[in-house]
C-alpha cells in the first residue's frame, strides 16, 4: 500500500514513497525517550512521524535522521490528534510516549491544575491517540500498540500521587485493551522504566529548578538513559508478530526498587 499524508505540516515528499513499507507514529519526539525512539526506529528502517508540540525541534531531528518525518501534533487537543491521523495512509506502531509528572506535592497539598494536566498528557492523550490510530493498526494486518507507562503505574510512592495516579490509570487502559483486542492483529505492549535521566523530566516537574532535578540523581551510578528505554522500545515492536511482550519493566542496575536505590559518594 503506498502512504500518502495530507497533513499540510508535512512537505517531505519521501512520505509518500512505497518502497517505505511500514510507518511508525512516535508522540512526544521532540526531546527525551519519544526523540530517542523516533531516531531508534528510524534506524531499524520504519518510517518514523515525530509528533509533538515543539516544531523547531522536530524539524532539527528530521534533518539529522533520514527516515524520520516532523508533524506539530498536541495530544490534549483532539483536533490535532484528528488531523494527524487524516493525514496517514497508515500506520503500523504507535508509541503512546508524550507524557510527564508536574509537582510532587503530597496529596493533601495537591495542585488540581496539576493533576488535571498530568491525567490530560498521559491518560487521555494516550486514549486520543489509540482511538485515532487503531483502525489503521488493525488494518495493517500486524499492528503494534506501545505504551510509554512508569514504575509509577505500579508502585506509588509519597510526593508522586498526582503522576502515579495518572500512571496507573494508563497501566490500566493497556490491560483493559489487550483483552479487548484478544483476536485482532494488534500487540499491546506496556514500557515501564524506572529511573531515568533525561534532559527535561526531572526538570519539569520541580517547575524549572534545576538543582533540585539534579539531586534526584546525584550519586546514582549510571540511571538509565533515553536510548537505554528506545533499544527496549524497538526490542518490543520488531519481536516477530506472535510475540508480545505484555510489560517490560527496566530499571537501572542501582535502583533495585522505587523506594531502594544505590548511591555513590560524590564528593560535595
Amino acid at each position: 500500500m503506498a502512504v500518502t499524508m495530507t497533513n499540510p505540516a508535512v512537505t517531505d515528499p519521501a512520505v509518500t514513497d512505497p518502497a517505505r513499507t511500514r510507518t511508525a507514529v512516535v508522540t512526544g519526539a521532540s526531546s527525551g525517550i519519544g526523540e530517542a525512539t523516533a531516531r531508534r526506529l528510524a534506524a531499524e528502517g520504519y518510517r518514523v512521524v515525530a509528533a509533538a508540540r515543539r516544531r523547531d525541534r522536530l524539524d532539527k531531528l528530521a534533518a539529522e535522521v533520514p527516515g524520520v518525518h516532523p508533524v506539530t501534533l498536541d495530544v490534549t487537543d483532539q483536533a490535532s490528534v484528528d488531523a494527524l491521523a487524516a493525514s496517514l495512509d497508515r500506520c503500523d506502531v504507535l508509541v503512546n510516549n508524550a507524557g510527564g509528572a508536574f509537582g510532587l506535592e503530597p496529596v493533601a497539598e495537591g495542585r488540581v491544575d496539576d493533576w488535571q494536566r498530568m491525567y490530560d498528557v498521559n491518560v487521555l492523550g494516550s486514549l486520543r491517540m489509540t482511538r485515532a490510530l487503531l483502525p489503521k493498526l488493525i488494518a495493517s494486518g500486524d499492528g503494534v500498540l506501545v505504551m510509554l507507562t512508569s514504575t509509577a503505574g505500579l508502585v506509588s510512592y509519597e510526593g508522586g500521587g498526582g503522576y502515579c495516579a495518572a500512571k496507573h490509570a494508563q497501566t490500566s487502559m493497556t490491560e483493559t485493551l489487550r483483552l479487548e483486542l484478544c483476536g485482532d492483529p494488534v500487540r499491546v505492549v506496556e514500557i515501564a522504566p524506572g529511573m531515568v535521566m533525561t534532559e527535561e523530566f526531572a526538570v519539569t516537574r520541580f517547575r524549572g529548578d534545576a538543582e533540585r532535578a539534579a539531586k534526584v540523581y546525584e550519586g546514582v551510578p549510571d540511571p538509565l538513559s533515553a536510548d537505554d528505554v528506545a533499544d527496549v522500545i524497538a526490542f518490543a515492536v520488531t519481536r516477530p508478530s506472535h510475540v508480545n511482550i505484555d510489560r517490560l519493566v527496566v530499571r537501572p542496575r542501582a535502583q533495585a526498587a522505587q523506594h531502594k536505590v544505590h548511591r555513590v559518594a560524590t564528593g560535595r
